[in-house]
């Protein structure tokens, strides 16, 4: 009687759809930011700016601008540790998996409120303003509507999943599926059985970095780093109109009154 031989397990198939959705969508959207990148900086170098509208409005601005970019920049940082940083570097640094979900589930949260805050009174006061309103072009209609969007989907998966559900690891799916990206090997069925928000999220994310290029954001490029080592200006206050008039006439008597004496 032979033993029975062990046939190999069957790799997971990916269907035409998850190759569509998770492999060719995300290469043609980095593919057009980066070629409009060039061509926005080659052909538009001086619509390289967020055009702001302070002198039209500053009071929301004020307010709703730092709470935006401060509430984006914790974003942005939370998404390179969670989806760029492998679980087993975090490990290996000492930091649980639970401790590591935790913080990020609070941080996200503190981010997420501050990102929604500042960008809702950036858009209610394009909306509200009529003179921003006038001067909003095509550009800015298409970037608030999916940015929102994106933040949005981000804090519900966050929520639904992390804060009220049961929770997800996307380290272990998305973050696989995003790294493959980038270094060429895909795995699209990392994130073909992800939730539904977790994927509408990367989606929306992918379609952001398309319209990137043609949009007020590339303003994110021309940060004033220089600022921070460019030496100090010197001011020097300029006299009055009137009291430069009067130290003038002075010195003008004290020159003719010895002439006139001689």
């Amino acid at each position: 009687m032979t033993a029975a031989v062990p046939t190999p397990q069957a790799a997971p198939s990916t269907s035409g759809a998850d190759l569509l959705l998770w492999v060719a969508v995300p290469y043609v959207c980095l593919a057009v930011s980066a070629v409009g990148h060039v061509w926005r900086y080659r052909q538009d170098q001086f619509g390289w700016t967020s055009r702001t509208t302070q002198l039209l409005e500053h009071r929301w601005l004020r307010h709703g601008s730092p709470l935006f970019h401060l509430g984006a920049f914790m974003v942005i940082a939370g998404h390179v540790v969670g989806l760029a940083v492998p679980a087993s570097w975090t490990e290996a640094a000492g930091i649980t998996e639970h401790a590591y979900h935790t913080a990020a589930v609070w941080a996200g949260s503190v981010a997420g409120v501050a990102m929604v805050a500042g960008l809702g009174m950036l858009c209610a006061r394009r909306l509200l303003t009529r003179s921003i309103r006038l001067g909003t072009d095509r550009s800015d209609k298409l970037l608030f509507p999916l940015l929102s969007a994106t933040v949005l989907l981000g804090i519900a998966a966050t929520s639904a999943h992390n804060v009220f559900g049961t929770g997800y690891d996307y380290r272990a799916t998305v973050s696989v599926w995003f790294r493959g990206l980038f270094a060429l090997r895909p795995h699209p069925e990392a994130i073909a059985g992800a939730p539904l928000l977790f994927q509408l999220h990367a989606l929306s994310a992918f379609l952001l970095f398309a319209a990137w290029p043609f949009t007020r954001l590339v303003h994110v490029w021309s940060a004033p780093i220089g600022y921070l080592v460019r030496p100090y200006l010197v001011y020097r206050r300029r006299a009055a109109p009137a009291a430069a008039a009067r130290a003038g006439t002075g010195r003008a008597r004290r020159a003719s009154g010895p002439r006139r004496a001689a």
